[in-house]
């Protein structure tokens, strides 16, 4: 056949436009969005975090729509996606690389994720 095959988009069709970054932010646990954030270059975070900032606010209020602790999957990658989102800010904000400024070999691990 030879054909492409497709994948079902992670976001809600809402946000169609930024599934380019879902595969790779829409990520369950503040650590593993850390370690993303330490692992990405700042123009990688600076493409998203343009992308998606000016619709931060809509993606809010797109997910209040929805209990929190009954959460759609697509509304759920979304909620991932914001908090990558402030993940990635204060990087491309103020620190302007993805390490905390003068914190040395700072980690962050969690033993229990808030949910979601």
């Amino acid at each position: 056949m030879g054909g492409r095959f497709s994948v079902s988009p992670l976001l809600p069709s809402d946000f169609a436009d930024l599934e380019e970054y879902a595969a790779r932010w829409c990520l369950p646990t503040e650590t593993a969005r850390f370690e993303r954030r330490m692992a990405s270059d700042m123009d990688e975070m600076g493409g998203f975090y343009a992308a998606f900032s000016p619709r931060l606010e809509e993606a809010i209020e797109f997910c209040d729509k929805y209990p929190l602790d009954d959460l759609p999957e697509d509304v759920e990658h979304l909620l991932q996606l914001i908090h990558s989102l402030i993940m990635v800010s204060m990087a491309v904000e103020i620190f302007h690389q993805p390490k905390i400024t003068d914190a040395a070999d700072a980690v962050l691990r969690r033993v229990k994720e808030p949910r979601p």
